[in-house]
């Protein structure tokens, strides 16, 4: 049986992607954007089997009568990507109160909405899935990029109590990570940047790397694999990113271990609950 997608961010990237991906095997999409005419080819393609939403996930009430939308039209939902979102570059000095409030409201609150929107529908059918997409920018963190990292690290800890909250339910939650791919992360227009402090030019200068992409089409065959899965994952790694990750969690826990006779004497006298 065809799956019905909610997807937020189908403009371009890897909404685009996911959403044509979805869209060519016979499943049929609520695609959202900012700017809905970008949509229109989509719906010239694949007709009634898209429908094009315009949607700023920052707008509560906007978010809610989308969800209400898709409903309507295709009368429920089966997979929900929470996708829409943007970097911000700069340090955590350099960042101002109005970027990094725009950063969270975009792609942490935004995320939110969108959950707390779907999840009525998800419930009440006892099933489906949602996919939140963040990053191995929410399990790892590089400088220069904290405000960014700050929005996922957020719905990675969001994403991991919804799981177990709404799995009585049949509702499965997967933190999608990617790692660098080719799309318009790093130059196009899902990514801003602060004005740069001087006495950071040292640090901004020892950080530059040049990225290894990959490339973004390859990861639909994955995103579709999930959406199948009679089990999904909690969180996925996409890319070549697995042993940097191990590495950073491997580092993790040999701090923890050796810091771990501070950390027992910490806890004082065990405390016995007295029960009436």
């Amino acid at each position: 049986m065809s799956k019905i997608w909610f997807i937020t961010g189908a403009s371009r990237g890897f909404g685009r992607l996911w959403t044509e991906a979805a869209l060519k095997r016979g499943d049929r999409v609520a695609a959202t954007a900012r700017d809905v005419t970008a949509l229109e080819p989509l719906a010239r393609r694949f007709g009634d089997a898209v429908l094009p939403l315009p949607l700023d996930v920052t707008d509560r009430k906007a978010v809610f009568d989308s969800v209400e939308r898709a409903v309507e039209r295709f009368g429920r939902l089966d997979v929900v990507v929470n996708n829409a979102g943007y970097g911000l570059f700069g340090m955590v000095e350099e960042l101002t109160e109005a970027e990094l409030r725009a950063q969270m409201e975009t792609n942490f609150f935004g995320t939110v909405w969108v959950t707390q929107a779907v999840l009525p529908v998800l419930r009440a059918q006892r099933s489906g899935r949602i996919m939140q997409v963040t990053s191995e920018g929410g399990v790892r963190a590089y400088p220069g990029i904290g405000g960014y990292h700050a929005s996922k690290w957020a719905v990675e800890g969001l994403s991991e109590s919804l799981a177990q909250e709404v799995a009585s339910f049949g509702v499965h939650v997967t933190a999608v990570e990617p790692g660098p791919y080719a799309t318009d992360f790093g130059a196009g227009t899902s990514m801003r940047a602060t004005d740069r402090h001087p006495d950071y030019a040292a640090v901004h200068e020892a950080t530059a790397k040049e990225w290894i992409l990959g490339d973004p089409k390859a990861t639909a065959d994955a995103i579709l694999t999930i959406a199948d899965a009679e089990n999904p994952p909690r969180r996925i790694l996409l890319g070549h990113t697995l042993p940097e990750v191990e590495d950073i969690y491997a580092e993790r826990l040999r701090v923890w271990r050796e810091w771990a006779s501070v950390t027992e004497a910490a806890f004082g006298e065990r405390i016995i609950p007295v029960t009436a």
